[in-house]
């Protein structure tokens, strides 16, 4: 429903608003806890129950009638039969794996932060909380303060790619940060990485038919299932492997320097499958308009 133009802005409001949960989820998980183990559930059983409703009652449809005739195919119900799709838009499909990656990449943070804080710095709950608080709150203020802002100076590409830029050094300095003070320093790093993929995905919406939006948007939901299910057992099997007593390297940071790695890949793969937005000719101005001449007297 968001013009071309504002989409990379709104989906970093999205992003934001993920981040603001980051921050507060936890905290009113916590609280809920200490007055009852079930409660945390009810809560957010309650929360689902009232984004349902609002989601049938208030929120608009964005597919007009005219453009509903697809019918539901159980076949397609999957992340395989989701991609099919996209084969008819190879340069979406690139930027379905761009974003794929960049979501693999995060479960690194997901799945062995508090193991890697507690084995390198030997970080309590109040440290890691604290911490994934500071990241959450620094992410929001990027995604929802800055992107809009950048997306209009820089473009779309750019900023998907200086995004990207910004990940690769973020997981770096965590991976190879040796004290607290350094690790920490990849916290703004991996925040600017959130200009990345707001406009990846305006980019993606643009590359598809518009009736077809809502099945990109399962595609990008099914890409990021993938990513939930394969992504914790990779990096905490790698962070296992390079901390135990048999590892050659000592690299207790390993599963960070791999979601680097992931990120080049994505940083490379995006800045292919879109060179050619930064090869189109910008579009020719139109001619000014001529003022009218008022007819002289008949002679």
């Amino acid at each position: 429903m968001t013009p071309k133009e504002k989409r990379a802005a709104a989906f970093g409001l999205l992003g934001a608003a993920f981040g603001i949960g980051f921050v507060i989820g936890p905290a009113l998980g916590g609280f809920l806890g200490s007055v009852s183990p079930r409660l945390p559930f009810w809560v957010a059983g309650g929360l689902a129950l009232a984004n349902f409703v609002y989601g049938w009652l208030i929120l608009p449809e964005s597919l007009p009638p005219e453009r509903r005739s697809a019918r539901f195919d159980l076949k397609g119900a999957n992340p395989l039969g989701a991609l099919r799709l996209l084969r008819r838009y190879p340069h979406a499909l690139g930027l379905i794996v761009v974003v794929f990656l960049t979501q693999f990449a995060q479960f690194s943070l997901n799945s062995t932060f508090v193991l890697f804080a507690d084995y390198r710095f030997q970080w309590g709950p109040q440290e890691v909380g604290y911490t994934l608080a500071l990241v959450g709150l620094c992410s929001g203020i990027v995604q929802a303060g800055l992107v809009g802002r950048l997306v209009r100076r820089f473009g779309e590409r750019r900023l998907m790619l200086t995004g990207l830029s910004f990940g690769i050094a973020g997981f770096v300095t965590f991976g190879l940060g040796a004290t607290p003070l350094l690790f920490l320093a990849g916290i703004p790093l991996l925040a600017l990485a959130g200009l990345g993929g707001p406009p990846a995905q305006a980019i993606l919406t643009q590359q598809v038919d518009p009736g077809e939006q809502g099945r990109l948007q399962g595609a990008i939901s099914a890409m990021a299932g993938l990513a939930t299910i394969f992504g914790p057992f990779l990096f905490t099997q790698v962070f296992a492997a390079f901390i135990g007593p048999q590892a050659d390297l000592h690299v207790p940071g390993a599963a960070f320097l791999l979601s680097a790695v992931l990120l080049a890949a994505a940083l490379l793969l995006g800045w292919r499958v879109t060179a050619r937005f930064a090869r189109a000719p910008a579009a020719a101005a139109p001619p000014p308009s001529q003022p009218a001449v008022e007819p002289g007297p008949p002679g």
